[in-house]
Protein backbone atom coordinates (compact mmCIF):
# COMPACT_ATOMS: atom_id res chain seq x y z
CA UNK A 1 0.00 0.00 0.00
CA UNK A 2 0.93 3.55 -0.91
CA UNK A 3 1.09 6.16 1.93
CA UNK A 4 2.28 9.81 1.89
CA UNK A 5 5.83 10.56 2.48
CA UNK A 6 4.79 14.11 4.15
CA UNK A 7 1.77 16.21 4.39
CA UNK A 8 2.20 19.92 4.66
CA UNK A 9 0.48 21.69 7.71
CA UNK A 10 0.14 25.60 8.03
CA UNK A 11 1.30 27.45 10.96
CA UNK A 12 -0.78 30.64 12.11
CA UNK A 13 2.68 32.43 11.20
CA UNK A 14 2.32 30.93 7.96
CA UNK A 15 -1.40 31.41 7.12
CA UNK A 16 -1.72 35.56 6.12
CA UNK A 17 1.37 34.98 3.81
CA UNK A 18 -0.37 32.31 2.37
CA UNK A 19 -3.47 34.39 1.95
CA UNK A 20 -1.61 37.11 0.58
CA UNK A 21 -0.09 35.06 -1.90
CA UNK A 22 -3.46 32.63 -3.18
CA UNK A 23 -1.96 30.27 -1.61
CA UNK A 24 -4.85 29.34 1.08
CA UNK A 25 -8.46 30.31 0.39
CA UNK A 26 -9.71 30.45 3.70
CA UNK A 27 -11.67 27.33 3.62
CA UNK A 28 -9.74 24.77 5.77
CA UNK A 29 -7.25 25.11 8.89
CA UNK A 30 -4.60 23.77 7.45
CA UNK A 31 -4.36 21.97 3.36
CA UNK A 32 -3.19 18.77 4.87
CA UNK A 33 -6.40 17.73 2.77
CA UNK A 34 -5.12 19.40 -0.30
CA UNK A 35 -1.03 18.50 -0.01
CA UNK A 36 -2.13 14.69 0.64
CA UNK A 37 -3.10 14.37 -3.30
CA UNK A 38 0.04 16.50 -3.90
CA UNK A 39 -1.62 19.81 -5.00
CA UNK A 40 -2.06 23.31 -3.28
CA UNK A 41 -4.97 25.47 -3.04
CA UNK A 42 -4.26 27.71 -6.25
CA UNK A 43 -3.53 24.46 -8.08
CA UNK A 44 -0.64 22.17 -9.12
CA UNK A 45 -0.11 22.44 -12.78
CA UNK A 46 3.41 21.28 -13.33
CA UNK A 47 5.80 19.29 -10.88
CA UNK A 48 9.60 18.44 -10.90
CA UNK A 49 11.93 16.46 -8.73
CA UNK A 50 15.56 16.91 -8.08
CA UNK A 51 17.99 19.66 -6.91
CA UNK A 52 17.73 23.34 -7.30
CA UNK A 53 20.80 25.60 -6.78
CA UNK A 54 22.43 25.94 -3.29
CA UNK A 55 19.27 24.36 -2.03
CA UNK A 56 20.90 21.25 -0.31
CA UNK A 57 17.64 19.53 -0.28
CA UNK A 58 16.29 18.00 -2.76
CA UNK A 59 12.88 19.84 -3.80
CA UNK A 60 9.30 18.82 -5.03
CA UNK A 61 8.81 22.00 -7.43
CA UNK A 62 5.36 22.88 -7.93
CA UNK A 63 3.98 25.60 -10.80
CA UNK A 64 1.02 26.98 -10.36
CA UNK A 65 -0.90 30.57 -10.49
CA UNK A 66 1.58 32.64 -11.39
CA UNK A 67 3.77 31.32 -8.53
CA UNK A 68 7.07 28.47 -7.71
CA UNK A 69 7.24 26.37 -4.49
CA UNK A 70 9.58 24.05 -3.02
CA UNK A 71 9.17 21.45 -0.53
CA UNK A 72 11.89 19.38 0.79
CA UNK A 73 10.89 15.75 1.91
CA UNK A 74 9.56 17.03 5.37
CA UNK A 75 7.39 18.88 3.68
CA UNK A 76 9.91 22.64 4.83
CA UNK A 77 8.69 25.69 2.05
CA UNK A 78 12.29 26.02 0.95
CA UNK A 79 11.42 28.19 -2.14
CA UNK A 80 9.30 30.30 -3.20
CA UNK A 81 8.56 32.63 -6.08
CA UNK A 82 6.64 34.60 -8.62
CA UNK A 83 6.37 34.52 -12.89
CA UNK A 84 4.83 35.62 -15.60
CA UNK A 85 1.88 33.53 -15.95
CA UNK A 86 0.19 30.27 -15.18
CA UNK A 87 3.24 27.71 -15.14
CA UNK A 88 2.06 24.76 -17.69
CA UNK A 89 5.74 22.90 -17.62
CA UNK A 90 9.01 22.39 -15.73
CA UNK A 91 12.47 21.06 -15.66
CA UNK A 92 15.97 21.01 -14.01
CA UNK A 93 18.97 21.83 -16.05
CA UNK A 94 22.45 23.05 -15.37
CA UNK A 95 22.00 26.19 -17.83
CA UNK A 96 24.77 28.11 -17.44
CA UNK A 97 27.13 25.04 -17.15
CA UNK A 98 28.43 26.03 -13.42
CA UNK A 99 27.79 22.23 -12.40
CA UNK A 100 24.45 23.64 -10.46
CA UNK A 101 20.86 23.40 -11.95
CA UNK A 102 18.86 25.94 -12.62
CA UNK A 103 14.82 25.72 -13.20
CA UNK A 104 13.26 26.13 -16.34
CA UNK A 105 9.97 27.22 -16.43
CA UNK A 106 7.32 27.73 -19.20
CA UNK A 107 4.47 29.61 -18.97
CA UNK A 108 0.65 30.61 -20.91
CA UNK A 109 2.57 33.96 -21.99
CA UNK A 110 4.69 32.12 -24.13
CA UNK A 111 7.81 32.56 -22.29
CA UNK A 112 10.67 30.53 -21.02
CA UNK A 113 11.97 31.67 -17.71
CA UNK A 114 15.17 30.42 -16.19
CA UNK A 115 15.74 30.82 -12.99
CA UNK A 116 18.85 30.44 -10.83
CA UNK A 117 17.37 29.74 -7.34
CA UNK A 118 14.58 32.47 -7.12
CA UNK A 119 16.92 35.09 -9.60
CA UNK A 120 15.69 35.18 -13.19
CA UNK A 121 18.97 35.26 -15.26
CA UNK A 122 17.56 34.28 -18.82
CA UNK A 123 14.07 34.81 -20.44
CA UNK A 124 13.22 33.47 -23.84
CA UNK A 125 9.67 34.38 -26.09
CA UNK A 126 7.93 32.12 -27.92
CA UNK A 127 4.90 32.16 -30.12
CA UNK A 128 2.46 29.99 -28.09
CA UNK A 129 1.89 28.57 -24.39
CA UNK A 130 5.36 25.92 -23.50
CA UNK A 131 3.76 22.96 -22.65
CA UNK A 132 6.84 20.69 -22.41
CA UNK A 133 10.72 21.15 -21.53
CA UNK A 134 12.92 18.48 -20.94
CA UNK A 135 17.19 18.57 -20.66
CA UNK A 136 19.27 17.01 -22.72
CA UNK A 137 23.02 17.42 -22.61
CA UNK A 138 24.79 20.26 -21.21
CA UNK A 139 22.82 23.12 -21.46
CA UNK A 140 20.84 21.89 -23.95
CA UNK A 141 17.39 21.18 -23.29
CA UNK A 142 13.72 20.63 -25.25
CA UNK A 143 10.78 22.03 -25.61
CA UNK A 144 7.02 21.87 -27.10
CA UNK A 145 4.41 24.53 -27.82
CA UNK A 146 0.73 24.05 -27.38
CA UNK A 147 0.27 24.90 -31.63
CA UNK A 148 2.85 21.59 -32.36
CA UNK A 149 6.31 23.43 -32.28
CA UNK A 150 8.54 21.28 -31.32
CA UNK A 151 12.72 22.77 -30.68
CA UNK A 152 15.98 22.83 -28.88
CA UNK A 153 17.64 25.58 -27.29
CA UNK A 154 21.22 26.20 -26.74
CA UNK A 155 21.39 28.46 -23.67
CA UNK A 156 19.06 31.19 -24.67
CA UNK A 157 19.81 30.70 -28.84
CA UNK A 158 17.43 28.55 -30.64
CA UNK A 159 18.83 25.42 -31.95
CA UNK A 160 16.45 23.83 -33.91
CA UNK A 161 12.77 23.42 -34.25
CA UNK A 162 10.58 21.68 -36.42
CA UNK A 163 6.36 21.88 -36.11
CA UNK A 164 3.58 19.67 -37.15
CA UNK A 165 -0.43 19.63 -36.90
CA UNK A 166 -0.19 17.58 -34.10
CA UNK A 167 0.92 18.65 -30.65
CA UNK A 168 3.85 16.73 -28.72
CA UNK A 169 2.07 15.33 -25.56
CA UNK A 170 5.99 14.47 -24.64
CA UNK A 171 9.75 14.57 -25.26
CA UNK A 172 12.41 13.02 -23.32
CA UNK A 173 16.17 13.06 -24.53
CA UNK A 174 17.80 9.77 -24.94
CA UNK A 175 21.23 8.71 -26.92
CA UNK A 176 19.27 6.51 -29.10
CA UNK A 177 22.31 5.85 -31.38
CA UNK A 178 24.49 5.28 -28.77
CA UNK A 179 26.81 8.33 -30.69
CA UNK A 180 27.35 10.57 -28.04
CA UNK A 181 24.31 13.04 -28.26
CA UNK A 182 21.26 12.91 -26.94
CA UNK A 183 18.36 12.43 -29.36
CA UNK A 184 14.65 14.48 -28.63
CA UNK A 185 12.39 11.39 -28.65
CA UNK A 186 8.92 12.95 -28.57
CA UNK A 187 5.56 11.74 -28.53
CA UNK A 188 2.82 13.16 -30.70
CA UNK A 189 -1.33 13.32 -30.04
CA UNK A 190 -1.87 11.28 -33.28
CA UNK A 191 0.27 8.57 -32.00
CA UNK A 192 2.45 7.90 -34.73
CA UNK A 193 5.10 9.70 -36.52
CA UNK A 194 4.66 10.40 -40.39
CA UNK A 195 7.45 11.58 -43.37
CA UNK A 196 5.83 12.62 -46.25
CA UNK A 197 7.79 13.91 -49.41
CA UNK A 198 6.64 14.71 -52.89
CA UNK A 199 8.94 14.60 -55.73
CA UNK A 200 8.17 17.20 -58.57
CA UNK A 201 9.67 16.08 -62.30
CA UNK A 202 10.07 18.00 -65.42
CA UNK A 203 12.40 20.62 -66.70
CA UNK A 204 13.22 23.78 -64.81
CA UNK A 205 11.93 27.20 -65.45
CA UNK A 206 14.31 28.94 -67.15
CA UNK A 207 15.11 32.44 -65.39
CA UNK A 208 18.04 34.85 -65.92
CA UNK A 209 20.93 34.17 -63.99
CA UNK A 210 21.61 37.25 -61.71
CA UNK A 211 17.52 37.32 -60.76
CA UNK A 212 17.67 38.06 -57.48
CA UNK A 213 14.66 38.42 -54.45
CA UNK A 214 14.29 40.82 -52.20
CA UNK A 215 12.85 41.80 -49.42
CA UNK A 216 11.96 44.58 -47.34
CA UNK A 217 10.30 45.84 -43.75
CA UNK A 218 7.95 48.80 -44.21
CA UNK A 219 5.51 50.37 -41.40
CA UNK A 220 2.00 51.16 -42.86
CA UNK A 221 -0.27 53.72 -40.76
CA UNK A 222 -3.47 51.96 -42.48
CA UNK A 223 -6.19 53.51 -44.29
CA UNK A 224 -10.27 53.41 -43.61
CA UNK A 225 -10.48 50.20 -44.72
CA UNK A 226 -7.51 48.64 -42.86
CA UNK A 227 -5.79 49.21 -39.84
CA UNK A 228 -2.13 50.13 -39.30
CA UNK A 229 0.08 46.95 -40.28
CA UNK A 230 4.15 46.32 -40.99
CA UNK A 231 4.07 45.34 -44.86
CA UNK A 232 6.56 42.87 -45.54
CA UNK A 233 7.62 43.87 -49.58
CA UNK A 234 8.80 40.69 -51.68
CA UNK A 235 10.51 42.04 -55.08
CA UNK A 236 12.44 40.36 -57.95
CA UNK A 237 15.58 42.66 -59.61
CA UNK A 238 13.99 42.14 -63.11
CA UNK A 239 11.09 41.32 -65.28
CA UNK A 240 10.36 38.42 -63.87
CA UNK A 241 7.17 37.76 -61.87
CA UNK A 242 6.42 36.01 -58.61
CA UNK A 243 3.80 33.45 -58.88
CA UNK A 244 3.63 32.42 -55.89
CA UNK A 245 4.70 32.77 -52.09
CA UNK A 246 4.70 31.09 -48.84
CA UNK A 247 5.83 32.92 -45.51
CA UNK A 248 6.22 30.36 -42.19
CA UNK A 249 6.17 32.76 -39.13
CA UNK A 250 5.49 31.13 -35.56
CA UNK A 251 2.76 33.81 -33.84
CA UNK A 252 1.67 36.03 -36.82
CA UNK A 253 -0.16 33.80 -39.08
CA UNK A 254 -3.55 31.62 -38.09
CA UNK A 255 -1.88 27.61 -38.58
CA UNK A 256 2.05 29.62 -38.74
CA UNK A 257 1.76 29.95 -42.25
CA UNK A 258 0.83 32.12 -44.83
CA UNK A 259 0.62 31.55 -48.50
CA UNK A 260 -0.27 34.28 -51.73
CA UNK A 261 -1.45 33.60 -54.78
CA UNK A 262 -2.24 35.83 -57.53
CA UNK A 263 -4.22 35.47 -59.98
CA UNK A 264 -3.25 35.01 -63.62
CA UNK A 265 -3.95 38.90 -64.17
CA UNK A 266 -2.41 40.02 -61.34
CA UNK A 267 1.21 38.86 -61.36
CA UNK A 268 4.03 40.78 -61.04
CA UNK A 269 7.64 40.95 -59.93
CA UNK A 270 6.46 42.52 -56.59
CA UNK A 271 3.96 41.07 -53.76
CA UNK A 272 3.56 42.72 -50.28
CA UNK A 273 2.09 40.97 -47.51
CA UNK A 274 0.47 42.79 -43.93
CA UNK A 275 1.89 41.45 -40.55
CA UNK A 276 0.35 42.16 -37.20
CA UNK A 277 2.28 40.49 -34.77
CA UNK A 278 0.52 40.06 -31.64
CA UNK A 279 3.33 40.41 -28.54
CA UNK A 280 7.25 42.15 -28.90
CA UNK A 281 9.01 39.78 -29.83
CA UNK A 282 11.68 39.47 -32.99
CA UNK A 283 10.01 36.72 -35.16
CA UNK A 284 11.98 35.16 -37.98
CA UNK A 285 10.04 35.55 -41.66
CA UNK A 286 11.20 32.37 -43.40
CA UNK A 287 10.12 32.70 -47.02
CA UNK A 288 9.74 30.63 -49.96
CA UNK A 289 8.99 32.79 -53.64
CA UNK A 290 8.09 31.10 -56.91
CA UNK A 291 9.62 32.72 -59.78
CA UNK A 292 8.97 32.60 -63.08
CA UNK A 293 7.55 34.31 -66.04
CA UNK A 294 3.94 34.46 -67.39
CA UNK A 295 3.85 31.68 -69.60
CA UNK A 296 5.89 29.73 -67.27
CA UNK A 297 4.92 25.90 -66.65
CA UNK A 298 7.79 25.58 -64.21
CA UNK A 299 9.24 28.08 -61.33
CA UNK A 300 12.42 28.71 -59.69
CA UNK A 301 12.34 28.44 -55.82
CA UNK A 302 13.75 31.52 -53.83
CA UNK A 303 14.45 30.44 -50.16
CA UNK A 304 15.42 33.05 -47.74
CA UNK A 305 15.02 33.97 -44.24
CA UNK A 306 14.17 37.91 -42.70
CA UNK A 307 13.92 38.55 -39.40
CA UNK A 308 11.21 41.32 -37.86
CA UNK A 309 12.53 43.52 -35.33
CA UNK A 310 11.02 42.93 -31.97
CA UNK A 311 9.57 46.48 -31.72
CA UNK A 312 8.18 47.07 -35.34
CA UNK A 313 4.85 47.68 -34.24
CA UNK A 314 5.66 50.58 -33.65
CA UNK A 315 5.85 53.98 -36.08
CA UNK A 316 8.06 56.52 -35.69
CA UNK A 317 6.44 60.09 -34.97
CA UNK A 318 7.26 63.59 -34.38
CA UNK A 319 7.64 64.38 -30.55
CA UNK A 320 5.27 67.13 -31.04
CA UNK A 321 2.35 64.72 -32.61
CA UNK A 322 0.79 63.72 -29.40
CA UNK A 323 1.00 64.20 -25.21
CA UNK A 324 3.99 63.05 -23.36
CA UNK A 325 2.51 59.93 -21.27
CA UNK A 326 2.73 60.67 -17.66
CA UNK A 327 4.40 57.00 -16.51
CA UNK A 328 7.38 56.72 -16.75
CA UNK A 329 11.17 54.63 -15.91
CA UNK A 330 14.23 56.61 -15.52
CA UNK A 331 17.49 55.08 -15.20
CA UNK A 332 21.58 55.21 -15.71
CA UNK A 333 23.13 53.30 -18.90
CA UNK A 334 27.31 54.35 -18.67
CA UNK A 335 27.43 53.46 -22.40
CA UNK A 336 28.26 55.79 -25.54
CA UNK A 337 25.01 57.48 -27.82
CA UNK A 338 26.17 55.61 -30.84
CA UNK A 339 25.15 51.98 -29.06
CA UNK A 340 21.76 53.35 -27.77
CA UNK A 341 21.39 54.28 -31.75
CA UNK A 342 22.31 50.57 -32.92
CA UNK A 343 20.12 49.04 -30.40
CA UNK A 344 17.43 51.60 -31.73
CA UNK A 345 18.17 50.52 -35.18
CA UNK A 346 17.88 46.73 -34.59
CA UNK A 347 14.73 46.86 -32.61
CA UNK A 348 13.03 49.41 -34.53
CA UNK A 349 11.39 50.17 -38.44
CA UNK A 350 13.68 53.32 -39.02
CA UNK A 351 13.34 55.21 -41.88
CA UNK A 352 16.70 54.98 -44.07
CA UNK A 353 17.39 58.50 -43.79
CA UNK A 354 16.58 58.97 -40.51
CA UNK A 355 19.25 60.84 -38.28
CA UNK A 356 19.92 60.90 -34.71
CA UNK A 357 21.79 64.67 -33.45
CA UNK A 358 23.91 64.57 -30.65
CA UNK A 359 23.09 64.55 -26.90
CA UNK A 360 20.49 64.88 -25.78
CA UNK A 361 18.00 63.82 -28.04
CA UNK A 362 14.81 61.83 -28.14
CA UNK A 363 13.09 59.45 -30.13
CA UNK A 364 9.35 59.14 -30.26
CA UNK A 365 6.93 56.39 -31.60
CA UNK A 366 3.20 55.91 -31.67
CA UNK A 367 1.83 52.16 -31.34
CA UNK A 368 -0.10 50.38 -34.85
CA UNK A 369 -2.18 48.53 -32.08
CA UNK A 370 -3.63 51.41 -29.93
CA UNK A 371 -2.13 54.46 -31.25
CA UNK A 372 -0.24 54.64 -27.60
CA UNK A 373 2.77 57.09 -27.83
CA UNK A 374 6.42 55.59 -26.21
CA UNK A 375 9.22 58.00 -26.29
CA UNK A 376 12.93 57.58 -24.93
CA UNK A 377 15.03 60.40 -24.28
CA UNK A 378 18.67 60.03 -23.97
CA UNK A 379 20.38 62.89 -21.66
CA UNK A 380 24.03 63.50 -20.37
CA UNK A 381 25.81 61.48 -18.19
CA UNK A 382 23.76 58.17 -19.46
CA UNK A 383 20.76 59.16 -18.35
CA UNK A 384 17.63 57.58 -20.05
CA UNK A 385 13.83 58.39 -19.90
CA UNK A 386 11.50 55.91 -20.62
CA UNK A 387 7.80 57.64 -21.49
CA UNK A 388 4.90 54.95 -22.09
CA UNK A 389 2.07 54.00 -19.96
CA UNK A 390 2.32 50.27 -21.10
CA UNK A 391 4.55 48.78 -18.05
CA UNK A 392 5.27 45.98 -20.26
CA UNK A 393 6.10 47.70 -22.97
CA UNK A 394 8.33 49.60 -20.52
CA UNK A 395 9.77 45.83 -18.81
CA UNK A 396 10.22 44.89 -22.60
CA UNK A 397 12.19 47.80 -23.91
CA UNK A 398 14.65 47.91 -20.38
CA UNK A 399 15.38 44.26 -21.10
CA UNK A 400 15.89 44.50 -24.78
CA UNK A 401 18.49 47.32 -24.11
CA UNK A 402 20.19 45.38 -20.93
CA UNK A 403 20.93 42.33 -23.24
CA UNK A 404 22.06 44.31 -26.45
CA UNK A 405 24.16 46.40 -24.07
CA UNK A 406 25.39 43.38 -22.24
CA UNK A 407 24.25 44.37 -19.01
CA UNK A 408 24.16 43.11 -15.85
CA UNK A 409 22.69 44.99 -13.11
CA UNK A 410 20.32 47.95 -13.46
CA UNK A 411 17.82 49.57 -10.97
CA UNK A 412 15.51 52.46 -12.37
CA UNK A 413 13.27 54.40 -10.61
CA UNK A 414 9.37 53.83 -12.12
CA UNK A 415 6.04 55.29 -11.80
CA UNK A 416 2.55 53.93 -13.53
CA UNK A 417 0.22 56.13 -12.34
CA UNK A 418 -3.36 54.72 -13.71
CA UNK A 419 -1.81 50.66 -13.32
CA UNK A 420 -0.89 51.71 -10.00
CA UNK A 421 -4.28 52.89 -9.27
CA UNK A 422 -5.83 49.90 -10.97
CA UNK A 423 -3.41 47.64 -8.76
CA UNK A 424 -4.50 49.24 -5.51
CA UNK A 425 -8.04 48.71 -6.69
CA UNK A 426 -7.44 44.82 -7.02
CA UNK A 427 -5.79 44.82 -3.72
CA UNK A 428 -8.77 46.12 -2.11
CA UNK A 429 -11.42 43.96 -3.38
CA UNK A 430 -8.12 40.65 -2.41
CA UNK A 431 -9.42 42.21 1.10
CA UNK A 432 -13.21 42.37 0.43
CA UNK A 433 -12.73 38.50 -1.14
CA UNK A 434 -10.81 37.13 1.93
CA UNK A 435 -13.40 38.94 4.43
CA UNK A 436 -16.73 37.64 2.29
CA UNK A 437 -14.56 34.06 2.29
CA UNK A 438 -14.31 34.33 6.34
CA UNK A 439 -18.27 35.35 6.78
CA UNK A 440 -19.32 33.15 4.56
CA UNK A 441 -17.49 30.30 6.12
CA UNK A 442 -18.74 31.11 9.23
CA UNK A 443 -22.33 30.88 8.12
CA UNK A 444 -21.94 27.49 6.62
CA UNK A 445 -20.21 26.07 9.79
CA UNK A 446 -23.25 27.35 11.85
CA UNK A 447 -25.85 26.08 9.32
CA UNK A 448 -23.92 22.47 10.02
CA UNK A 449 -24.32 22.43 13.37
CA UNK A 450 -27.96 23.65 12.88
CA UNK A 451 -28.25 20.29 10.49
CA UNK A 452 -26.90 18.30 13.42
CA UNK A 453 -29.12 19.42 15.85
CA UNK A 454 -32.41 18.98 13.30
CA UNK A 455 -31.46 15.99 12.23
CA UNK A 456 -31.01 14.36 15.50
CA UNK A 457 -34.31 16.05 16.47
CA UNK A 458 -35.88 14.61 13.77
CA UNK A 459 -34.82 11.00 14.11
CA UNK A 460 -35.94 11.26 17.58
CA UNK A 461 -39.73 12.21 16.75
CA UNK A 462 -39.45 9.17 13.78
CA UNK A 463 -38.15 6.73 17.22
CA UNK A 464 -41.12 8.36 19.18
CA UNK A 465 -43.81 8.33 16.67
CA UNK A 466 -44.39 12.24 16.27
CA UNK A 467 -44.66 11.77 13.01
CA UNK A 468 -46.16 15.70 12.71
CA UNK A 469 -42.52 16.95 14.72
CA UNK A 470 -40.72 14.78 12.05
CA UNK A 471 -41.71 16.24 9.22
CA UNK A 472 -41.63 19.85 10.61
CA UNK A 473 -38.04 19.51 11.39
CA UNK A 474 -37.24 18.27 8.07
CA UNK A 475 -38.77 20.70 6.17
CA UNK A 476 -36.01 22.89 8.09
CA UNK A 477 -33.27 20.49 6.98
CA UNK A 478 -34.23 20.91 3.71
CA UNK A 479 -34.47 24.55 3.79
CA UNK A 480 -31.07 25.12 5.90
CA UNK A 481 -29.84 22.53 2.89
CA UNK A 482 -30.74 24.74 -0.15
CA UNK A 483 -29.16 28.03 1.81
CA UNK A 484 -26.05 25.89 1.57
CA UNK A 485 -26.33 25.39 -1.98
CA UNK A 486 -26.57 28.54 -2.09
CA UNK A 487 -23.78 30.05 -0.13
CA UNK A 488 -21.28 27.12 -1.80
CA UNK A 489 -22.28 29.14 -5.22
CA UNK A 490 -21.84 32.05 -3.92
CA UNK A 491 -18.06 31.26 -2.08
CA UNK A 492 -17.10 29.12 -5.03
CA UNK A 493 -17.30 32.52 -7.50
CA UNK A 494 -15.68 34.71 -4.53
CA UNK A 495 -12.87 32.42 -4.86
CA UNK A 496 -12.55 31.94 -8.06
CA UNK A 497 -12.86 35.97 -8.43
CA UNK A 498 -9.84 36.25 -5.65
CA UNK A 499 -7.45 33.86 -7.36
CA UNK A 500 -8.29 36.27 -10.72
CA UNK A 501 -6.87 39.29 -8.34
CA UNK A 502 -4.15 37.03 -6.28
CA UNK A 503 -2.89 36.51 -10.20
CA UNK A 504 -3.18 39.90 -11.09
CA UNK A 505 -1.01 40.61 -7.99
CA UNK A 506 1.68 38.55 -8.73
CA UNK A 507 1.88 39.46 -12.46
CA UNK A 508 2.14 43.05 -11.45
CA UNK A 509 4.92 41.72 -8.82
CA UNK A 510 6.93 40.01 -11.94
CA UNK A 511 5.95 43.44 -14.02
CA UNK A 512 7.53 45.51 -11.46
CA UNK A 513 10.70 43.46 -11.65
CA UNK A 514 10.60 43.50 -15.34
CA UNK A 515 11.68 47.15 -15.09
CA UNK A 516 14.87 45.79 -13.45
CA UNK A 517 17.96 43.77 -14.67
CA UNK A 518 19.79 41.43 -12.36
CA UNK A 519 20.43 41.95 -8.31
CA UNK A 520 17.99 44.74 -8.60
CA UNK A 521 15.35 42.53 -9.99
CA UNK A 522 15.92 39.71 -7.85
CA UNK A 523 15.80 42.41 -4.79
CA UNK A 524 12.54 43.68 -6.12
CA UNK A 525 10.38 40.64 -6.18
CA UNK A 526 11.58 39.47 -3.05
CA UNK A 527 10.54 42.91 -0.82
CA UNK A 528 7.22 42.66 -2.86
CA UNK A 529 6.55 39.44 -1.50
CA UNK A 530 7.57 40.49 1.81
CA UNK A 531 5.46 44.13 1.74
CA UNK A 532 2.36 41.73 0.12
CA UNK A 533 2.84 39.35 3.42
CA UNK A 534 3.16 42.12 5.57
CA UNK A 535 -0.54 43.36 4.76
CA UNK A 536 1.86 47.05 3.65
CA UNK A 537 0.55 48.25 0.49
CA UNK A 538 2.08 52.02 0.89
CA UNK A 539 5.99 50.30 1.04
CA UNK A 540 4.49 48.10 -1.98
CA UNK A 541 4.03 50.71 -4.56
CA UNK A 542 7.39 52.47 -3.35
CA UNK A 543 9.21 49.34 -3.90
CA UNK A 544 7.75 49.09 -7.14
CA UNK A 545 8.28 53.33 -8.03
CA UNK A 546 11.90 53.32 -6.35
CA UNK A 547 12.69 49.55 -6.43
CA UNK A 548 13.53 49.72 -2.23
CA UNK A 549 11.58 50.18 0.29
CA UNK A 550 13.57 52.98 1.28
CA UNK A 551 15.16 55.58 -0.47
Amino acid sequence: MLVPVFTLKLSHKILPRMVALGRYDGTHPCLAAATQAGKVSDGANAIVLGNLGDISSPLAIIGGNCALQGFDYEGNDLFWTVTGDNVRSLALCDFDGDGKTELLVGSEDFDIRVFKEDEIVAEMSETETVTVLSPMCGSRFGYALSNGTVGVYEKTARYWRIKSKNQAISIHAFDLNSDGVSELITGWSNGKAELNTKKIDGQRGVIPANTQLQTALLVNLGSDSRSAHVELCISTTNDTVIRAVLIFAEGIFEGESHVVHPGPQNLSGCIRVPLTPAKDVPVDLHIKAFVGYRNSTQYHVFELTRQLPRFSMYALSSPDSAAEPLSYVNCTMNERPQRIVMWLNQSFLLPADVEFQSVPFQVCFTSLRNAGQLCIKIKPGGEISINTDDIDLAGDIIQSMASFLAIEDLQVEADFPAYFEELRKVLVKVDEHHAVNQRLTADMAEHSRLICSLLLQAEDARCQGDMKNMKTQYIELYDLNRDLISQYKIRCNNHTELLNNLKAVNQAIQRAGQLRVGKPKTQVISACRDAIRSNNFHTLFRIMRLGAASS
